[in-house]
């Protein structure tokens, strides 16, 4: 299973503000810290608000945090939620399968995918950024400006 480049910025982003500590981020640092358009980044600071994971506060003294609950979050939590349930193949896509009313393989894809959920529940947010991978994130900067 391949995850979207979305998820995979949601993730990037979660990791990098789980080392943060006091330090001021905000949605265009990140962007430029992952090297990332700065829409791509904001879509997913606030997809990542809805979910409870991310705090976005504007304004002076505002900046991203990640909640309690995003510390805790597993990994498979947060790739369920973002990548949906769906199915992995489109049967139902138009024009459907043909072999969707006696397909035994929807149904293993689907195994597998739960699967492949199941082993990223046992990993948190705070499990991956444990050492080494914290000290890379935490010397993550955005690119100098050239004047």
């Amino acid at each position: 299973m391949r995850l979207t480049v979305f998820t995979d910025l949601s993730l990037r982003i979660v990791m990098r503000l789980a080392v943060a500590e006091e330090e001021a981020l905000t949605t265009r640092s990140v962007a430029a810290m992952m090297a990332v358009p700065y829409t791509h980044a904001a879509k997913a600071v606030a997809r990542l608000s809805e979910m409870g994971l991310v705090e976005a506060r504007r304004g002076r003294g505002g900046g991203l945090r990640l909640t309690r609950a995003g510390f805790s979050a597993t990994v498979g939590s947060i790739v369920r939620e973002l990548e949906g349930a769906g199915d992995v193949v489109g049967c139902e896509d138009d024009p459907p399968c043909p072999l969707r009313e006696a397909c035994r393989l929807r149904g293993e894809l689907r195994r597998a995918q739960e699967a492949f959920f199941a082993a990223l529940d046992e990993v948190t947010v705070e499990s991956l950024v444990a050492s080494p991978t914290g000290k890379i994130l935490v010397a993550l900067q955005p690119p100098e400006q050239t004047p």
